[in-house]
């Protein structure tokens, strides 16, 4: 079950206060397994959070579990005082936006794929997407991120890996979403391609959005803070400050533990 809590008391712009995954046995012989346990943390407008750790330390379970996509997870969480039960699913996700690391883009044409949201009802606009969402805009977000190759005509199936990402990556931007969590969309860019994206993503937590991201790459960056996800549940750490050029992990490594384990944005 999920805590009671006086939302309204709550000062950060999202905040989780105690969850965790667990993934059922599999079979009789197989026991249950905890991905992570008892995880708080909160994130300020504005802020930009860097989550890393080992592979399944449970990064990306983390993420979906904010989008309440995650149906092994369970937790509370509020945005803005306002605690997610007072939201409908599709509510929430309109306002805190999960990016997956492998997007998958529909239409018969990139303008097409980017203006989805917009056939939507729970964007309550009414109107037809290309009123709402000129091409203009589009083609203006879409060479900030370095695809001023990208046609608007273009069918996505033609597209490689990293320009989905990218196109993917702008149709959420375009949602203007509170919460933005991107699960490593520089994966498979090269490193000018992925600073642009960085670059992008600075520029919207400068208009007020907070984003909680996982990097393919660790480098300086724009980060406040990174939170590490250790191999061990309920394991965590957090670092105020940019992420150093060159950063390693080891699960082996002695992991901070507090009563009620904390990841913290930033300070």
């Amino acid at each position: 079950m999920c805590p009671r809590l006086d939302w309204m008391n709550m000062r950060s712009f999202f905040e989780a206060i105690s969850v965790s995954c667990v993934i059922p046995a599999q079979s009789p012989a197989d026991d249950e397994r905890t991905v992570f346990e008892n995880l708080s943390f909160a994130v300020e407008r504005g802020e930009i959070v860097d989550l890393v750790g080992p592979s399944g330390s449970g990064k990306s379970s983390l993420l979906t579990a904010c989008a309440r996509l995650n149906p092994h997870a369970h937790g509370a969480f509020a945005l803005e005082g306002k605690g997610s039960g007072e939201f409908t699913p599709q509510q929430w996700r309109r306002d805190v936006a999960y990016l997956p690391q492998k997007p998958i883009l529909t239409g018969k044409n990139v303008a097409e794929a980017i203006r989805l949201p917009w056939t939507l009802a729970i964007r309550g606009k009414g109107g037809k997407g290309e009123h709402l969402l000129p091409d203009e805009r589009i083609r203006t977000t879409l060479d900030a991120m370095g695809c001023e190759d990208i046609d608007l005509e273009r069918a996505p199936h033609d597209l490689s890996g990293g320009q989905t990402a990218r196109v993917a990556l702008a149709r959420t931007l375009l949602t203007d979403p509170k919460v933005l969590l991107a699960d490593e969309v520089d994966a498979g860019l090269d490193d000018d391609n992925a600073a642009k994206v960085a670059t992008i993503m600075a520029d919207a937590a400068t208009r007020g959005m907070a984003i909680i991201r996982i990097r393919a790459r660790n480098r300086a960056g724009i980060a406040r803070s990174h939170t590490r996800l250790s191999a061990t549940p309920g394991c965590s750490s957090t670092t105020a400050g940019p992420l150093p050029t060159s950063w390693t992990y080891s699960s082996a490594a002695p992991c901070r533990t507090r009563t009620e384990p904390q990841l913290t944005g930033g300070t």
